[in-house]
């Protein structure tokens, strides 16, 4: 029966997106990271990305994470300049104390920007971030 059926709540894992440095290209690109602030580890972690708006949409994009320790964060993608006038949407799978746990955060278009930015959790620096 539906009522016999648990849906875990997705607690303290976040995604976040830096405006980082790129030794690389010499620029500073636009990097989304999961944020895992529980006190245990995430398990086979995926995450599923897509950008949309009213008329354009990107391809659907799949990152196995693996597993992302407790108190810690892992890249997932570089975002393109172009994508930020866009919705940003992360479906974000993975295993904890024997459970699935499933959640989408999304970013709304024209949210990412410097503006916007605070502290994140773990990681020493500033960026935006989804609950």
């Amino acid at each position: 029966m539906k009522k016999d059926i648990e849906i875990p709540v997705v607690e303290h894992v976040y995604i976040a997106v830096v405006n980082e440095w790129n030794e690389e290209f010499l620029a500073k690109d636009w990097n989304s990271y999961i944020i895992n602030d529980r006190d245990t580890p995430i398990e086979m972690v995926l995450v599923v990305t897509k950008g949309y708006d009213k008329d354009r949409k990107t391809s659907l994009l799949r990152h196995g994470i693996g597993t992302v320790d407790a108190k810690s964060s892992a890249k997932i993608e570089m975002l393109h300049e172009a994508l930020l006038a866009m919705n940003n949407e992360f479906t974000v799978t993975f295993f904890a104390d024997g459970k699935m746990y499933d959640k989408k955060y999304v970013f709304r278009k024209n949210t990412i920007n410097e503006n916007a930015f605070q502290d994140l959790p773990v990681m020493d620096q500033r960026g935006i971030m989804v609950k």
